[in-house]
């Protein structure tokens, strides 16, 4: 695959570049522009299958993951066709490569890839699943060989983990990590957070890297209310 990640640090365009016949999966509702490029709605099966095994697995992985289930084809009917990829919010994308080194991705991360990367659920335990506000009973994971794009919202930081110094680290703040890291789930503190104001997090075992946003669209949804009332609280109400 051929790209370039083009616009600035804050709100970035992958822009990929396809000939004649090559294909890649975007996620859904993410083209801002294209040329010699057509699209086409795909069911979220993880596998170029289709039928009603496809039709299955696709509402599966909608009803267990929160994913749509439909994924969208980019694909190029002329040589030096290419295509905008824009993601819903601002902040940073990196490229994955995928083949010697197998990644879980957390909800909303994946934007794009290369049509030889498929996507396989795997069951959490229940504990996992129970804490689980991102992913449910199953998480995303990687498989095949090729390129992933993942987007943050923010900047998107690389976390070393190692067995003598496991990672503890906000749920929504995590966006990919290394498959061959251990995780356990669960409550930051007192109950449900309630005692240091955090919640959910990750503690992440082993040897291999995360990938973290630096902003969270939780945080972010919880201050908006707040900071509509204090600018109406001299107006003698609220405003929601």
């Amino acid at each position: 695959m051929q790209y370039q990640i083009i616009g600035d640090n804050d709100c970035p365009i992958l822009e990929i570049y396809l000939n004649a016949g090559e294909a890649v999966k975007i996620e859904r509702g993410s083209m801002a522009y294209m040329c010699g490029v057509e699209l086409q709605g795909k069911m979220n099966s993880g596998s170029n299958g289709g039928g009603l095994g496809g039709l299955l697995s696709a509402v599966g992985r909608s009803i267990a993951s929160g994913e749509s289930m439909f994924i969208t084809e980019a694909r190029g009917v002329m040589n030096g066709g290419r295509i905008g990829v824009a993601p819903a919010i601002p902040g940073k994308i990196v490229c994955l490569p995928i083949g010697e080194k197998q990644y879980r991705l957390n909800t909303g991360a994946f934007l794009a890839g290369d049509y030889s990367v498929g996507y396989a659920m795997k069951m959490q335990d229940i504990g996992k699943a129970f804490f689980g506000g991102t992913g449910g009973l199953f998480v995303m994971e990687t498989e095949g060989q090729g390129d992933v794009f993942v987007n943050a919202f923010g900047d998107l930081l690389e976390l070393e983990v190692h067995p003598d110094c496991p990672m503890t680290i906000d749920n929504d703040h995590v966006v990919a990590w290394d498959r061959n890291l251990d995780y356990h789930i669960s409550v930051a503190s007192g109950t449900f957070g309630f005692t240091t104001g955090e919640g959910l997090v990750n503690r992440f075992v082993g040897e291999g890297k995360v990938y973290i946003q630096t902003r969270n669209l939780s945080s972010l949804a919880s201050a908006l209310p707040l900071a509509r009332m204090n600018k109406n609280s001299g107006k003698g109400g609220f405003s929601f």
